[in-house]
């Protein structure tokens, strides 16, 4: 039999995106070895621009925040809501959990990149166009199958491997963990364009997420960028979808046309990028980690692109893998499920209890009712801007029963 070529590091990341990054560069700065594999080349298309505030706090943990704020990303100060003539804005400054008043609206392609060349100017090695082709956790260490792109393979042998593959799903997929999501089918169909945007009420620093006028569980969103280009993309259930026209352009501007107010700001644009589809995103998995791993951001679970959650739950398990996995790797005991898979867990799941709220009509009569206090806003202001786990906060220690309650105040005060 050939000889296989084998390498042995101390901690492998599979994936370099925000919560591969983020998780390398906070280990190699704990004085660690790491080694991160990614599949593709950046930069790379991808969606989840519109980061929430609470992004940031962990950019800065891994020393990158000073390289992030030079990089002439499109300030976010805030999500708007639009349904007819309704509106209602978040301001990030104005929040229970007083974190970053702002964010950044970015194109993923170059944030991506930029984390991972902060990540590898700190030490980190990263190697691209490699991907995981098979993985054997029997053994005393991990052991880690890498297919070149010339079709040459090595063995890498590791203490620990985090799988922060994203929407490719290395470790779920290889070890069958792979779990049903008990959110229904949905589809995104989205583009960017040159936004042309002239109306004086829109705000550039805000995503706007726009609900369909007749159809509550259908919603775009709009998040402009530094380049006078935006993001524009549709939500809707698999159903929705029926009967329209397969072609992704004339679909999406099908939608638009359909909701006059979000037709109104996009008057102007020049639609000069082919659409794109993804379906069936939401996933879950059997177990956040096991002996030798822990799963990271989408790797782990995707819940909807609703509120921009994606990216802050993939850094916030990048942040807490990297504490716990540097204390094992100090010889310190640890407990991956109660130090990082529950307490990870009561954010995702606070995250979740918003989703729902919103498809089903409670969270958004919540968004769009103008007879709250401004401690309510601000703690609602606090979930927009990604501390779901701030269990100071009422709506998050109480998320259902809080919802539950303030959704049936709307509905009094509506009849």
């Amino acid at each position: 039999m050939p000889t296989v070529e084998m390498e042995r590091r101390q901690v492998v990341v599979i994936g370099a995106g925000p919560s591969g990054a983020i998780a390398a560069a906070l280990l190699k700065r704990k004085g660690h070895d790491v080694l991160m594999i990614e599949r593709q080349h950046f930069p790379r298309f991808s969606i989840g621009e519109s980061l929430l505030s609470h992004c940031l706090d962990f950019v800065e943990e891994a020393g990158m925040l000073e390289a992030v704020n030079a990089a002439g990303f499109q300030l976010k100060n805030g999500a708007a809501f639009a349904w007819g003539d309704q509106y209602s804005a978040f301001d990030f400054g104005e929040t229970f959990s007083n974190g970053k008043p702002t964010t950044f609206q970015v194109q993923r392609a170059d944030f991506d990149k930029l984390l991972a060349d902060q990540a590898e100017l700190q030490g980190v090695d990263v190697r691209y166009g490699e991907a995981i082709v098979s993985v054997d956790f029997s053994l005393a260490k991990p052991q880690l199958d890498v297919l070149r792109e010339d079709g040459s393979q090595y063995r890498v042998e590791a203490d620990f491997v985090l799988d922060a593959s994203g929407y490719g799903r290395v470790l779920p997929r290889l070890l069958d963990l792979e779990a049903p999501s008990n959110f229904p089918v949905r589809q995104a169909v989205f583009t960017h364009i040159e936004d042309r945007i002239d109306s004086p009420a829109f705000e550039r620093e805000k995503i706007l997420i726009t609900t369909h006028p007749t159809q509550r569980d259908i919603w775009f969103w709009t998040i402009p960028f530094s380049n006078g280009r935006c993001s524009v993309g549709v939500v809707a259930a698999a159903e929705h979808f029926e009967g329209r026209t397969e072609n992704l352009d004339d679909c999406l501007r099908g939608f638009i046309t359909e909701t006059p107010s979000l037709a109104g700001v996009l008057n102007n644009a020049v639609w000069d990028t082919p659409a794109r589809t993804i379906g069936g995103y939401s996933a879950n998995v059997k177990t956040l980690h096991g002996p030798g791993f822990a799963l990271l951001g989408n790797a782990a679970e995707f819940l909807d692109p609703v509120f921009s959650s994606g990216v802050t739950i993939a850094m916030r398990s990048a942040s807490m893998a990297a504490g716990v996995l540097h204390r094992q790797l100090q010889g310190e005991s640890v407990d991956w499920q109660t130090e990082f898979a529950e307490p990870l867990k009561r954010g995702v799941d606070t995250f979740r209890c918003y989703v729902e709220g919103w498809y089903a009509g409670t969270f958004q009569d919540v968004i769009f009712y103008q007879g709250g206090t401004e401690d309510i806003r601000r703690m609602i202001s606090s979930i927009l801007a990604g501390y779901a786990w701030d269990e100071r906060n009422p709506f998050v220690s109480e998320a259902k029963r809080r919802l539950r309650m303030i959704s049936d105040l709307c509905a009094r005060d509506a009849t």
